[in-house]
């Protein structure tokens, strides 16, 4: 079997493969993590890397041994149980991620975020810096990304650039942390119907019941994003229920505020585009990896976190 020390190799924050598996059996053999699958005339075994994966989702029809289990909290990969297609995330009843147990988790970022978390001003001068940020991620990746310039997709159109820029001045205007999620709210609205002209899906409405392909895949990619922002705050070892913005009652929040510094970026204008071309499912989660993956959104993950747990201008 690998050693605990080979299998850590890899920093998260570089790691490249997220997984949705369904119909097929996770198992444990000759010190690898594998998944089977039944065909008509025989099994196939596929491999899974895991010192380079980060999440792994199991859909409809899958089981995993305790052996697998045993192996992937040793290198640490996150697993979460869902829904077909990745959506809804659920652990027996209730959204949850089953994170590996280790007594050795870092605690250096989680009482540095816990310095400033009881405080509510402080608590929204972080709030405010994620959104800064978020702001900042989409213009630079819509700026140089080829692929979404070909789609019609242009941080100096009038009306994106008008959009951000409103947002961005009003950020540090918010008085309390329910001012911002209202501007942050409308910002969303203005990006779905900037995408919706782009791809000529004019009738889109952001509806999370919905069973069209927009917002299906919108739901599919925002659970991707979560599993990041899940294994970046699993690493540096601060719980999820220590958010900045989603609200203190809800256990995930700050899962939700770290993956909302991405999913505008890429998340939302392939749901978009994936849903113009009506791509699959897989075609669309195979795009949104290389995205994460071409974008070190999960680098910028941990970049953020890090800098804000750290930060060291408080009075």
């Amino acid at each position: 079997m690998e050693q605990l020390t080979d299998l850590k190799a890899i920093l998260h924050s570089k790691r490249a493969n997220i997984y949705y598996l369904e119909k097929c059996r996770v198992m444990q053999k000759d010190g690898r993590v594998l998944y089977l699958t039944e065909a008509k005339d025989q099994n196939y075994y596929w491999n899974i890397p895991i010192a380079n994966t980060t999440v792994i989702l199991l859909g409809t029809g899958t089981s995993i041994t305790q052996a697998a289990m045993r192996m992937l909290a040793s290198a640490g990969v996150l697993v979460g149980f869902c829904g077909g297609g990745g959506s809804p995330l659920f652990s027996g009843s209730e959204i949850e991620w089953l994170t590996p147990q280790s007594e050795y988790r870092p605690t250096e970022y989680v009482q540095a975020w816990l310095k400033f978390w009881f405080d509510d001003d402080k608590r929204l001068t972080v709030a405010k810096a994620f959104q800064d940020a978020r702001v900042t991620y989409l213009k630079n990746i819509w700026a140089k990304d080829r692929d979404l310039k070909a789609e019609g997709f242009f941080i100096d159109d009038v009306e994106i650039n008008h959009a951000l820029n409103g947002y961005a001045a009003q950020i540090q205007g918010a008085g309390k942390t329910g001012d911002l999620l209202q501007k942050e709210a409308l910002l969303t609205k203005q990006l779905y119907r900037y995408a919706a002209k782009a791809t000529k899906l004019g009738d889109f409405v952001r509806e999370r019941e919905n069973t069209d392909l927009a917002n299906g895949f919108l739901n599919h990619g925002n659970y991707l994003a979560y599993g990041l922002a899940a294994t970046t705050l699993w690493v540096l070892g601060i719980p999820h229920g220590f958010a900045v913005m989603h609200g203190k009652t809800r256990r995930g929040a700050l899962v939700f505020d770290v993956a909302d510094l991405i999913k505008d970026a890429i998340v939302l204008p392939w749901a978009f585009i994936s849903a113009k071309e009506k791509a699959s499912e897989q075609e669309f989660r195979q795009q949104i990896l290389q995205k994460f993956t071409e974008h070190k959104a999960l680098d910028f993950m941990f970049e953020q976190v890090k800098q804000q747990a750290m930060r060291d201008d408080w009075s």
